[in-house]
């Protein structure tokens, strides 16, 4: 039982050169996407951050009237708006919390 000697066949220089880009390559790509997803870690806001610093701008407890439904939500500096389920636009007072104005959508 003779084992034929390990004879270690030299590669080219071009095929050297190939593997160590894709080494370099393959090293760069995981580097990035650790940047990624550290990056989207920290800059995520979390619950605590929304409820924590911007609780002074959102009200704290918001009263429609009995059977609307609320479908979206936005802001200016004193007031907000609520559009609900009747296709309307309910415009409210930051300060005092009473309803400004009502807007009604109509179908076309």
């Amino acid at each position: 039982m003779n084992e034929a000697p390990e004879t270690e066949i030299e590669l080219p220089a071009n095929l050297k050169f190939l593997r160590v880009l894709v080494t370099i390559l393959t090293a760069t790509m995981i580097a990035g996407l650790v940047v990624v997803i550290v990056l989207l870690v920290t800059r995520f806001p979390d619950k605590e951050t929304l409820s924590g610093t911007n609780s002074s701008i959102l009200p704290s407890e918001i009263t429609l009237p009995e059977g609307v439904v609320a479908r979206a939500f936005t802001q200016g500096s004193d007031w907000y708006a609520i559009v609900t389920d009747q296709d309307q636009i309910l415009i409210y007072d930051r300060d005092k919390q009473t309803l400004r104005q009502t807007i009604t959508l109509q179908n076309n």
